[in-house]
């Protein structure tokens, strides 16, 4: 998940998803599968979480159990990922007070091959080897360790487009039509023009977009190379397609056209149902979050375009089995479950997370949502899936991210200097890194 879908909410209030009868039909049980064989029948499976995996949500939960008799699934989650990663951490190094499954974030998945594999079990011993042509190669091979351990099972990836408020776009003049917008910004460039456009006219106090912050995770998710080479090296700092997203959001701030709103604030989660920006930058997780926040009265007011600059990713997720589990093979029994495609496609349905399973993907091609104006999410962000550059995932991806976006909410909400602020990134960088 989800940065990240990292610290989307724990519990959301869903809109449903459209689906062709085609999808609901494809969206079977999987009853072939056979309860836990703890003594007795019974064993209580824990699942830790960050954010809205959407399992509960979607009714997995209660749907395996009852498939499986015996077996009741018990779930926490922490709101932010940085906060539940620096817990789980803790909590690997100590050996204790571990949940049979554990989620992990697409960018700290590095982390766990290359330097944690052995606190969590190589999925190969239950058999997850037989499943590798069910998820698409790279996310496959990112959970992938140096001796060919499995160390997670894929959930969702994060294909980016861009959310907007059709209601606040035609106040301001603009167009409204998700064909005429994706080419008017087909740039970053054309983006940032629409959007002193908007400003000029711009109804209330609404702004273009909720923060430069989104607006750089965004422009990075569309590179190969972010945060490191494929070698392994750090080249954050010389990286220039990083530069640009940085210019580029530096820009944005110094037009007035964000919200100067932090990613899931309080005051960030408020502002979906009073209108405070236009557009959001958003991978497809980001659907079931917005419906969380802007509630039933944003029904038919957002809709979904393509992303300018072309296809990129943000977030994704994977879950893993810690060796200090306790019910290990019954917690790789259900991860293999939940990422089935059958499961994953019922998860488009409900909260919009986008399938790795490439079986999955196919089925939702033809999915709309009415929520979001019936857009046609599943030729969107499947479009943008298959588009998608395969990045290259450093240990500290998700940190530097963090310090970065740390930064760039100095410039836009405490008017620090870009260079002040980029000097400032750096340190926290090198803090981070050690």
């Amino acid at each position: 998940m989800p940065l990240t879908r990292a610290a989307t909410q724990a519990a959301l209030r869903l809109g449903a998803v459209a689906l062709a009868g085609s999808l609901l039909a494809a969206c079977g049980s999987g009853a072939s599968d056979t309860a836990a064989d703890e003594p007795g029948g019974k064993v209580t499976l824990t699942v830790d979480l960050f954010g809205s995996f959407g399992y509960k949500e979607a009714g997995l939960y209660a749907e395996y159990e009852k498939l499986h008799p015996g077996v009741t699934i018990k779930q926490t989650d922490t709101e932010d990922e940085a906060d539940y990663w620096k817990s789980l951490q803790t909590r690997l190094a100590g050996g204790g007070g571990l949940a049979d499954v554990q989620g992990v974030e697409v960018g700290r998945i590095a982390s766990v091959t290359q330097q944690q594999a052995d606190r969590f079990e190589d999925l190969r011993k239950y058999g997850a080897d037989g499943l590798k042509n069910q998820f698409a190669e790279a996310k496959w091979a990112a959970a992938t360790g140096k001796n060919g351990e499995v160390l997670g099972l894929g959930t969702d990836v994060g294909p980016e487009a861009m959310c907007y408020r059709t209601d606040l776009l035609e106040q301001a003049g603009l167009p409204t039509d998700r064909d005429e917008l994706a080419e008017k910004w087909s740039t970053w460039d054309g983006y940032l023009e629409l959007g002193k456009q908007y400003k000029a006219k711009a109804p209330g106090k609404s702004a273009w977009l909720d923060s430069v912050g989104s607006l750089f995770s965004i422009m990075i998710g569309q590179e190969e190379e972010r945060y490191y080479d494929a070698s392994g090296a750090l080249i954050w700092e010389t990286n220039p397609a990083l530069k640009t997203a940085w210019e580029a959001s530096v820009e944005a701030s110094g037009a007035g056209l964000s919200a100067k709103l932090d990613q899931w604030s309080p005051q960030w989660n408020q502002a979906f149902a009073a209108g405070s920006f236009a557009t959001l930058p958003c991978p497809a997780w980001m659907l079931g979050y917005i419906k969380g926040q802007a509630g039933e009265t944003g029904k038919g007011k957002w809709d979904v375009a393509e992303l300018p600059g072309g296809a990129g990713n943000w977030g994704g997720s994977y879950l893993a089995v810690p060796k200090a589990a306790k019910n290990k093979k019954e917690a790789y029994e259900l991860i293999k479950w939940l990422t089935a495609p059958e499961q994953q496609a019922k998860i488009f349905a409900k909260q919009g997370n986008f399938p790795s399973s490439t079986g999955a993907i196919a089925e939702v091609a033809g999915t709309t949502d009415p929520y979001f104006s019936g857009a046609p999410i599943g030729k969107i962000f499947g479009d943008a899936a298959k588009a998608a550059p395969v990045q290259v995932l450093g240990v500290h991806d998700q940190n530097i991210n963090q310090q970065i976006t740390n930064a760039l909410s100095e410039v836009e909400r405490k008017g620090l200097a870009p260079e002040k602020a980029w000097e400032n990134a750096k340190k926290g960088v090198a803090n981070t890194l050690g």
